[in-house]
């Protein structure tokens, strides 16, 4: 029995997908919930798993093409025994089939950008040795490739006489420069949505940064003070996020424009708080939401974080998680950022960026002190929220930091 696989139903924010790469390839065996073939989207990747055991018959659509919800992609012969793969001597049928398959087993290997290169400079997968798991071909595996091919070209050009009386400019010779090569790839689907969701922000909202600094000493010693029983009971490490989230979430209830969003003429006031938490994966910038945060404990916000981060590098993350959101929180402290002017989340209002922690001398009751000081920042949509509800916002988040009873005791 023929068994048709098909592209899931896509949300309806998403209206088609691009087919990234098959698994498999006609004549192989599958197994039921196994993965065929991924689908990105300008969200996440999704992966396309065998609904049933058997053959894989034939393939419709090839690598690139842009798919829709519903459309046949390949046929499995349900029970069906694998194709032998071993050519016979002598047959130059076969020994084309091997070669194909041998090159289709390569491809196999490449990620999707690895992918994208290898095809505009038509390397052979064959030829490239992947620094990945099981010989996985990164990106940078193709362009190093390149790079050892490109060498020994630039070293072989002819060489060019001197001229008789123009004195030569001083430039190093093709030797010493180098390889100068340039790579052209296209963008992801996730990388040209994030392209234009900025470019949207900044075109459409009247974008305005405000800037505070925070004393992390009290939550520092209570981080310092519950590290080992919050771990234990929690299982998971109590981390700067909820402490920001939670202090965020006080602020939102004392300034809902912030929290809030325009739709054409009208502004419209979320009463709830869905927070979305920026993650850096190796595809771009993602931003999963934490449903409801007000109502989750500091344990459940750093267990969503620590999932969520896990889920996103490892391309696992649901469309449904990162669709929505009020209001984002965005870390550049993480790779050493000290300053940042973070764009807005559209159509959310407002995001606070995060920054590295530094000791820095402060002065505290007429004392010079050492505390671990980051610096903040709050870029919001000017059009509804005021430079005087942005400064307060920065200035609460700031008092529950420094003294988190407040965020206890919701003063």
């Amino acid at each position: 029995m023929t068994i048709e696989v098909r592209v899931p139903q896509l949300p309806e924010s998403v209206a088609d997908a691009t087919l990234v790469s098959w698994h498999k390839r006609p004549g192989d065996a599958v197994a039921r919930d196994e993965n065929l073939v991924d689908l990105e989207t300008d969200k996440v990747v999704l992966e396309v798993p065998a609904p049933t055991n058997g053959v894989l018959k034939e393939i419709r659509l090839a690598d690139g093409a842009r798919v829709t919800s519903g459309q046949i992609l390949a046929l499995i012969e349900e029970g069906a025994a694998a194709a032998k793969d071993a050519a016979r001597p002598g047959n130059v049928g076969d020994t084309a089939a091997g070669a194909t398959a041998a090159t289709a087993t390569a491809a196999a290997k490449l990620s999707p950008a690895a992918k994208r290169v290898a095809e505009e400079n038509k390397v052979d997968p064959k030829a490239v040795i992947g620094s990945g798991r099981d010989g996985r071909i990164s990106k940078s595996d193709v362009v190093n490739y390149l790079q050892a091919q490109d060498a020994p070209a630039a070293s072989q050009g002819a060489p060019v006489p001197p001229a008789a009386k123009v004195p030569a400019p001083a430039t190093p010779s093709p030797g010493a420069r180098g390889a100068r090569a340039e790579q052209r790839v296209p963008m992801t689907r996730l990388r040209a949505r994030i392209a234009e969701r900025m470019v949207q922000a900044q075109a459409t909202q009247a974008l305005l940064t405000s800037f505070n600094e925070v004393d992390l000493q009290a939550v520092n010693e209570l981080r310092a003070r519950y590290k080992e029983p919050f771990e234990k009971q929690y299982g998971v490490k109590l981390g700067f996020m909820s402490f920001f989230a939670k202090a965020c979430i006080e602020a939102l209830r004392k300034f809902p424009s912030v929290n809030a969003s325009v739709e054409g003429n009208d502004i419209v006031y979320h009463e709830y708080f869905d927070i979305g938490i920026a993650v850096s994966t190796d595809r771009g910038l993602i931003v999963p939401v934490l449903r409801d945060a007000d109502q989750l404990s500091f344990a459940e916000i750093e267990k969503s974080i620590a999932n969520f981060a896990g889920r996103a590098r490892a391309g696992t993350i649901t469309i449904e998680e990162l669709t929505g959101g009020t209001f984002t929180i965005t870390n550049g402290g993480i790779f050493g950022s000290l300053l940042s002017t973070p764009i807005v989340n559209s159509p959310q209002s407002a995001i606070l960026g995060m920054h590295k922690i530094q000791d820095r001398a402060v002065v505290i009751d007429g004392q010079v002190v050492v505390r671990p000081m980051m610096y903040v920042a709050l870029t919001y949509d000017h059009r509804i929220i005021d430079g005087r509800e942005a400064v307060q916002f920065l200035v609460t988040v700031k008092q529950c930091l420094e003294d988190p009873a407040r965020m206890v005791l919701r003063i």
